[in-house]
């Protein structure tokens, strides 16, 4: 496939998902249009949105328990911190959990030190072999105030291009820059939200496990909660208050024949000087069987998502203790591990990638294995003594006791080199106390 054909493909199966990637935005923001619904009934209603954003709720309980602690086999945790990937590997999950997929670049800087970027899946796209699953090239586009630039990766070169119009997609385009590539594979890795095996098709695009959104499942789900909190919100507020009535009242009218009502909505008072006048008021509305509806949506999204009860607000009368808490979140912890493994190569490649920037090594031959944080949620009491019993049988050494309570590699020696200055100032305190002989 010549230059001109890949960038256009490249660039085809960037703009594919576009519409879907929007649509994704706007649940995750809470922008969506309130369903089930006809225009003219929320018109009506004057009411245009009403959102329970559980989609965003979704996708953080993922994320903030996707924590990379460190690295084995090789010597990546410095140049990790340098590229504040610290930080910024947050990002990478939450883009790959909503979208379905996120990308990391990997080059080096003038210094020769590996640089990381965190990139969007509605920037990049990837073509992908289908017998290797491997990247074979890549393409990132971005837009400026006149232009629109372009970065196509390749293994053997990266090729700079532009269009001096914003807004290109697939013509237009022109090399302004080219150099080797000296690690011989494309620096680009894509992260896939994926538990399945990928198919691909005749042209190389996958079939299935291509990348799937964590809120696709609940998004008709979501719809139907914002519906009934709609309606409850539009019950109180017709039948809320007590809507009140009164008879033998003389009616007027207005110029144009329109009926002036006797006593004003906002009047706190009824008078009337007519003895045969009678007042009341209609029974406020119900709104239990809003509530009944708001849990039955609330358990299907529940059973879709994994998130437990106290997660989407679901508290019962007694509180819960730790070890039900932890239950409760078993299947949460569950699919955060599932997604550890799915992001684990993707981040062992960004790995090394970074060693072969820095070293000028061959990818392939650098072995490294990443560390992820406890997926579930305990108690440091809990933790530390589960961790204390353990290492006073002598069963885990310190430096993995450390990372059980999920302290970083930086962490872990800044608290042993703690440890052994103690032990200087416990051995010269001790030496001061001596009495020598005179």
């Amino acid at each position: 496939m010549t230059d001109d054909a890949l960038i256009i493909d490249l660039m085809q199966r960037l703009d594919e998902p576009s519409g879907w990637f929007a649509e994704l935005d706007r649940y995750y923001e809470g922008r969506q249009a309130l369903a089930f619904m006809a225009p003219e009934s929320a018109k009506a209603l004057r009411m245009s949105r009403m959102v329970s954003n559980i989609p965003r709720l979704a996708v953080e309980s993922l994320a903030e328990r996707l924590r990379v602690t460190g690295f084995s086999g090789a010597n990546v945790w410095p140049d990790w911190i340098r590229n504040d990937l610290d930080q910024t590997s947050h990002m990478v999950h939450r883009e790959a959990l909503l979208l379905g997929k996120s990308y990391v670049s990997v080059w080096a800087d003038k210094f020769g030190r590996p640089t990381a970027s965190v990139e969007s899946a509605s920037q990049v796209a990837v073509q992908t072999d289908p017998g290797t699953r491997e990247v074979t090239a890549a393409v990132k586009r971005w837009s400026t105030r006149t232009t629109t630039e372009a970065c196509l990766y390749l293994p053997d070169r990266i090729v700079r291009l532009r269009a001096n119009q914003t807004g290109a997609t697939t013509q237009g385009y022109k090399v302004v820059g080219e150099q080797v590539n000296p690690m011989g594979v494309v620096p680009v890795v894509p992260f896939i939200n994926t538990d399945r095996v990928m198919t691909f098709g005749t042209d190389g695009r996958a079939l299935v496990g291509g990348g799937r959104s964590e809120i696709q499942d609940l998004m008709p789900l979501v719809d139907g909660l914002n519906k009934v909190l709609a309606d409850m919100m539009t019950t109180s507020e017709m039948t809320g208050r007590p809507r009140r009535w009164a008879t033998g009242l003389e009616l007027q009218e207005d110029e144009e024949g329109n009926v002036i009502a006797p006593i004003p909505e906002g009047s706190r008072v009824m008078v009337s000087e007519d003895e045969s006048t009678k007042f009341g008021q209609l029974p406020p509305g119900e709104l239990s069987s809003y509530e009944a509806a708001v849990r039955v949506l609330l358990g299907q999204i529940m059973a879709v998502s994994a998130l437990p009860a106290h997660y989407v607000g679901v508290f019962t009368d007694n509180p819960a203790s730790a070890d039900a808490l932890r239950a409760s979140e078993s299947s949460l912890t569950a699919r955060t591990e599932s997604r550890q493994a799915a992001f684990g190569r993707s981040w062992e490649q960004v790995a090394r990638l970074m060693v072969a920037a820095r070293d000028g090594v061959d990818p392939a031959r650098v072995d490294v294995r990443v560390q992820w944080a406890d997926a579930s949620t305990r108690s440091v009491a809990q933790e530390a003594d589960a961790m204390v019993k353990l290492h006073a049988e002598r069963i885990y050494p310190t430096s993995y006791v450390l990372k059980k309570m999920g302290h970083t590699d930086d962490e872990i020696a800044e608290i042993r080199a703690a440890k052994r200055l103690d032990s200087v100032d416990e051995s010269a305190g001790w030496a001061d106390r001596l009495e020598l002989p005179a």
